[in-house]
C-alpha cells in the first residue's frame, strides 16, 4: 500500500471512530439515564439525521471545487461533537452535540473518497485498504469508549477528542503525501464518460437495505447480547466490537476479490450470504451468537468499498456525489430507521424487533441482479493542485 493511501485510511480509521462511538455510547446512556429504547434509537438518529441531509451537498461541492481542506476540519468536528455530547446531561444536549458530530462526518467521507480514489490509482485492493482503515475506527470505538466511560462515566467523554487530533495530523500528512514530487496529485480525475444514473439507483437503493440491516444491529446489538449471552456491559460491548471488527476483515477480503472477479458479482453472493447470518443472530442464543454477528459483519463489508468505486464509475462525472452517497449517505441514512426499531422494542421485545433486518440483504440482493459491471476508468495526469473536475 502507498504511503498516500496508508495515512488516508489512517485519517479515515480517526474519523469513523466517531461514527462507532454513537452506538457505544447508547448502552452508557441507557444506564446512567434510564432512557428507553426509543428515546436511545433516537441518540443514533441524531448522528443520522443532519449526516444524511447534508453528505450529499457536499458531494456536489466537491464536483465543483477541490476542497482538502475539509479533511482535518471535517475530523476536528466530529470529535468535537462527540467529545461534549456526555457534558450536559440533558436529553437535548446530548441529540445536539452527537448531531454535530455527523455534520463533521458527513462533510468528510465525500472529499476523502476521492482523494483516495485519486491517489489509489482506482486499486480496488488500495480502496480496500482506505475502507479499511475506517471500518478499524468502528471496530476501535466500542474499546475506546468502554475504557474510557467505562471508567469515568459519560462525564469523561472529553477525552475523546483525542483521536480527532490525531486524526487532523495524519490528514494534513496525507495531503501533503499526494503533493510529493514526482507523485501526481491527488486531485487527478477520471476520464469522463456517460452517467448510468439507473444503475446508480439500484445500488443506492441496495446500499440502504444494508445500511438499515448495519446500523440497526449497531444501535441495538450491545442490549442485545444482554439478553442472548447473559452478562452486563462487557458482553454487549463484546458483540459491538465484533460487529466492527469483522467488517473490518470483510472490507479487505471484499477488495482482493474484486480484483479477480467482477464486483457485482461480489456484492450479489454476499448480500445473499447475509441474509442467514442475520437470521442467526436474532434467533440463535448462546455463544453462537456471537459467531453470526461475525458472520453478518463479514457479509454486509465485503461490498463496502466495491459499492464505492461502482458508484463512482457508473457516475464517472459526479465522483464526488457518488462518493458521498455511497460511502456516507447510504452508510448513515440506515439511523433513520432506528426510532422504528426502538419503538417497536419498548412494545414487543428487542428480538421481536430485529426479525425483520433479516429481509433486507435478500432485497439488496433482488436489486442488485440485474446490475451491469461497468468498465473502471483510467485515471489521467492533471497539472496542478487538488482539483475535481
Amino acid at each position: 500500500m502507498r504511503r498516500p493511501v496508508f495515512l488516508l485510511a489512517l485519517g479515515h480509521s480517526c474519523v469513523d471512530v466517531y461514527q462507532g462511538a454513537v452506538a457505544a455510547l447508547v448502552p452508557y446512556f441507557v444506564a446512567e439515564r434510564a432512557y428507553s429504547y426509543a428515546a436511545a434509537s433516537g441518540i443514533v438518529l441524531a448522528a443520522s439525521l443532519l449526516s444524511s441531509i447534508v453528505q450529499p451537498l457536499f458531494g456536489a461541492l466537491t464536483d465543483r471545487w477541490a476542497m482538502p481542506w475539509l479533511l482535518p476540519a471535517s475530523t476536528a468536528v466530529a470529535g468535537v461533537g462527540i467529545a461534549l455530547s456526555g457534558c450536559g446531561g440533558t436529553y437535548a444536549s446530548a441529540l445536539a452535540m452527537v448531531a454535530v458530530s455527523g455534520v463533521g462526518v458527513a462533510a468528510y467521507h465525500p472529499e476523502s473518497a476521492r482523494v483516495a480514489r485519486a491517489a489509489s490509482g482506482g486499486s480496488h485492493t488500495a480502496m480496500g485498504w482506505f475502507s479499511f482503515g475506517g471500518n478499524l475506527g468502528f471496530a476501535a470505538a466500542p474499546l475506546l469508549v468502554a475504557g474510557v466511560i467505562g471508567a469515568g462515566g459519560p462525564g469523561a467523554a472529553p477525552l475523546l477528542v483525542v483521536p480527532a487530533a490525531l486524526g487532523g495530523v495524519v490528514c494534513v500528512l496525507a495531503l501533503r503525501a499526494t503533493r510529493a514530487p514526482g507523485r501526481a496529485p491527488a486531485g487527478n480525475a477520471p476520464a469522463t464518460g456517460r452517467d448510468d444514473r439507473a444503475s446508480f439507483l439500484k445500488l443506492c437503493l441496495a446500499v440502504v437495505c444494508r445500511s438499515l440491516v448495519f446500523v440497526g444491529l449497531s444501535a441495538f446489538i450491545a442490549l442485545y447480547a444482554r439478553q442472548r449471552v447473559g452478562g452486563g456491559e462487557v458482553a454487549g460491548s463484546a458483540a459491538l466490537f465484533v460487529l466492527y471488527a469483522g467488517g473490518a476483515v470483510g472490507t479487505v477480503v471484499g477488495g482482493r476479490l474484486a480484483a479477480r472477479r467482477d464486483r457485482v458479482r461480489v456484492l450479489r453472493r454476499s448480500y445473499a450470504a447475509a441474509a442467514p447470518a442475520v437470521a442467526g443472530v436474532v434467533f440463535v442464543p448462546g455463544p453462537a451468537f456471537y459467531l453470526f454477528v461475525a458472520l453478518t459483519s463479514a457479509a454486509l463489508y465485503v461490498p463496502f468499498s466495491l459499492q464505492v468505486t461502482l458508484g463512482q464509475d457508473y457516475l464517472p462525472t459526479r465522483i464526488g456525489t457518488a462518493g458521498g452517497v455511497t460511502l456516507g449517505l447510504t452508510v448513515s441514512v440506515g439511523g433513520l430507521a432506528s426510532p422504528l426499531i426502538g419503538a417497536a422494542a419498548d412494545a414487543t421485545s428487542l428480538g421481536t424487533a430485529l426479525a425483520p433486518l433479516i429481509v433486507f440483504p435478500a432485497l439488496a440482493w433482488l436489486l442488485t441482479r440485474t446490475l451491469p459491471e461497468p468498465p473502471s476508468p483510467r485515471f489521467v495526469s492533471a497539472p496542478g493542485p487538488l482539483v475535481s473536475r
